[in-house]
């Protein structure tokens, strides 16, 4: 079995081993693990003063956001090989909620069904090479600065769910410091710490390691101090009660295409061109990231059997909609599992089964607090960030993807059409036939140092010609 797996993952390829790709599968999993309860909150408006009611039912969104992370980060490591994993998609399912649904009165399989028809316009771009196309089309310089602004995001991602960074309940910025007391913080900065001592150690599977050591850290002292409440998420850092409970899938397969009734065919249609842009671009970014990180990219800063990678993304925006899930895509937090040391597709193929065993084991997941992924997520986002110096900061101008082969072809016209200069002596004498003609035909004394004799001038034009 090993063997079978590592022919057709090509482990020796991309000097890897079948217990790294496990454990990074494992990694990418604890940080994106957030998403399960996460987006049932979002598109079930938990929370929210005046739309109590109107959001999707809870167990059966958990489910379906298992089930479609699953198929599709499996779905992903054996199309294309590469250790991408996919789910709900974080900011998309928001305008879902809260544009479509609660600003434009759209049913939810109204709404859904809007996720569906950008992935199929996606998809047919995907197939024709357009987006592949635009995504080559990036100059390289500007690639890089894709992953600094992404490694950036991540990190920001990781201190806003710590609560070390929150968002102020008024003032100028759109940031501030969170509250520095209790449970939670304490629980951020003691993972910080084990996972960054970790990594300094270079512990193999350090970013796995800090996730569990800080969620067990967690779970004794949300017990001891705050009585199993001291995280607002629902069972985070408490023992469940119950460890399985049956998938809901009542919500799977609801698409309603009355939208463009009651919105109009224009609108719908320039609905359905704002989130297709949204979705279009976000996996450009994480694509060039996550692929620099692991270094996939070739030397112009492409991704080799980039449109597999696309395929599957855009076929995750029509399956989230078709599960009712939202949009799908390639998640930025892959990265941590690339980190960790995932090199092929098998990383994603363990990360979607255990989506898919979490539909099942949904109160088990919930035990990992947000405080325990942080700090990976920081320290991933750090790491990124290193190819800033990468950066030619001395071009005011960016051209096509190859500029700089570009720019050496102009350097070396203009020393081909440069005036012939003459070599320095050092470098004549370098040459064995001109040291063998010095000593033929020039005196002892003009060996040395001295200027060259009248026969230097023959001899420096023949030696060159």
């Amino acid at each position: 079995m090993a063997g079978l797996l590592s022919r057709y993952f090509g482990f020796r390829e991309r000097a890897t081993d079948l217990s790294t790709e496990i454990r990074a599968g494992f990694t990418t999993f604890m940080v994106m693990a957030y998403i399960i309860f996460v987006n049932p909150i979002i598109l079930g408006f938990t929370g929210v003063p005046g739309l109590d009611g109107r959001g999707l039912p809870f167990a059966a969104t958990l489910t379906v956001t298992c089930l479609a992370a699953g198929l599709l980060s499996i779905a992903m490591g054996l199309a294309s090989n590469y250790p991408f994993a996919l789910a709900t998609g974080m900011g998309l399912n928001a305008v879902v909620a809260f544009e479509l649904v609660a600003s434009r009165g759209l049913t939810w399989p109204q709404a859904m069904t809007v996720v569906f028809l950008e992935g199929l316009v996606i998809t047919v771009l995907v197939l024709t090479r357009f987006r592949e196309a635009v995504m080559d089309a990036v100059p390289i310089a500007l690639k890089r600065a894709i992953s600094v602004g992404i490694g950036l995001f991540i990190a920001f991602i990781g201190f806003f769910s710590s609560g070390l960074v929150a968002k102020p309940a008024s003032g100028p910025l759109p940031v501030g410091l969170g509250t520095l007391r209790g449970l939670p913080i304490a629980v951020f900065v003691i993972g910080f710490f084990l996972t960054a001592w970790l990594m300094a150690r270079r512990m193999r599977g350090a970013l796995l390691l800090g996730i569990l050591g800080t969620t067990v850290i967690a779970i004794g002292l949300n017990e001891l101090f705050a009585g199993g409440h001291g995280f607002a998420t629902p069972g985070a850092a408490r023992i469940p009660p119950a460890i399985v409970r049956l998938p809901d899938f009542s919500t799977f397969g609801r698409l309603d295409f009355g939208l463009f009734a009651k919105l109009g065919t224009v609108t719908a249609a320039l609905v359905i061109f704002s989130i297709m842009l949204s979705d279009f671009f976000d996996t450009m970014g994480t694509i060039i990231g996550v692929g620099g990180r692991g270094g996939f990219l070739d030397a112009g800063g492409r991704l080799p059997g980039a449109n597999r990678v696309l395929l599957v993304d855009s076929v995750g925006a029509m399956f989230g909609g078709l599960a009712n899930s939202s949009s799908n895509t390639t998640y930025i937090e892959s990265a941590a599992g690339v980190a960790d040391g995932a090199r092929t597709g098998l990383a994603p193929v363990v990360t979607g089964l255990l989506f898919l065993a979490a539909m099942f084991f949904s109160p088990l997941a919930s035990v990992i607090p947000a405080q325990a992924t942080a700090p990976a997520l920081i320290i991933v986002g750090f790491f990124m960030m290193g190819i800033v110096r990468e950066i030619p900061w001395e071009d005011y101008e960016q051209g096509p993807s190859d500029h700089e082969r570009n720019r050496c072809r102009i350097r070396h016209l203009r020393r081909d059409q440069a005036p012939p200069r003459a070599r320095p002596r050092a470098a004549l004498d370098a040459l064995p036939h001109v040291r063998g003609l010095r000593r033929l035909l020039l005196p002892a004394a003009d060996r040395g140092g001295g200027q060259v004799g009248r026969a230097a001038p023959p001899l420096r034009k023949s030696s060159l010609s």
